[in-house]
């Protein structure tokens, strides 16, 4: 019975962390609960399918993410591997690819004005 409530209540604090309501539970407490923060798992062949579905080169591609592209070139390469948030944005860049389309239209903008 009390792995059943426990469950119950992880079920219910995961979809309120989805719905986006404000939480404070600390890792701990989640990793008890039984919801675990996974790690962005991400590769080479990811990175550049990622950037081919936006149809941005590699160089404009790292002025979008802000990096270099030298690191762009590595990473596709699986010389290096991109870390931290820049493993997160990638992530989301490969859920929904429009994401990040701002900030190249915001620079079209202001280059007419």
């Amino acid at each position: 019975m009390r792995g059943t409530i426990k469950k119950a209540i992880g079920d219910t604090v995961q979809d309120l962390i989805r719905r986006g309501v404000k939480t404070s539970f600390s890792e701990k407490e989640l990793k008890e609960l039984g919801i675990i923060i996974p790690e962005v798992e991400i590769n080479a062949k990811d990175i550049q399918e990622i950037r081919e579905k936006i149809k941005l080169s590699q160089s404009v591609f790292a002025k979008v993410l802000n990096v270099s592209s030298s690191s762009i070139k590595q990473w596709e390469q699986g010389k290096r591997t991109p870390s931290g948030s820049t493993k997160v944005l990638l992530e989301l860049l490969r859920k929904n690819p429009n994401i990040l389309k701002y900030r190249i239209e915001s620079s079209a903008q202001t280059n007419q004005t």
